[in-house]
């Protein structure tokens, strides 16, 4: 195999295996998880949400970029993100809810426990 066929098909497997990573991770938000299954700290996260605080970060609510394509892809602007607490993390933790639409009233809810790499759709 000559030096360009070698390149060829290094970029043809990389394609390949980005893309199989990419339909991997859009289809993990497809998993549900009904509300009262969460921690109870995402429990007192989804009140606060609907009650529209206040919240005890001030990242709460800030726009969710969804760059690892992990939700459904949607306008920026979409998502918002919300921290769940984590007893005993010096920070905000890998705890998040993702919020589409308009967070008070919204039903596409997402809970996170690993800072974004896999997602369970909230069933309430």
């Amino acid at each position: 195999m000559n030096a360009k066929s070698l390149k060829n098909w290094m970029f043809s497997v990389a394609a390949l295996l980005f893309s199989v990573s990419v339909v991997a991770r859009d289809a993990s938000w497809q998993a549900l998880v009904a509300a009262g299954d969460l921690p109870r700290e995402a429990q007192q996260t989804l009140v606060l949400i609907r009650q529209g605080g206040p919240f005890p970060f001030a990242k709460d609510g800030v726009t969710f970029g969804n760059y690892e394509h992990a939700l459904p892809r949607r306008a920026r602007g979409y998502y918002h993100e919300f921290t769940v607490e984590s007893p005993g993390a010096r920070n905000r933790g890998a705890r998040r809810i993702i919020v589409g639409g308009k967070p008070v009233s919204s039903l596409d809810r997402y809970y996170t426990n690993d800072h974004y790499m896999s997602f369970r759709r909230i069933k309430e």
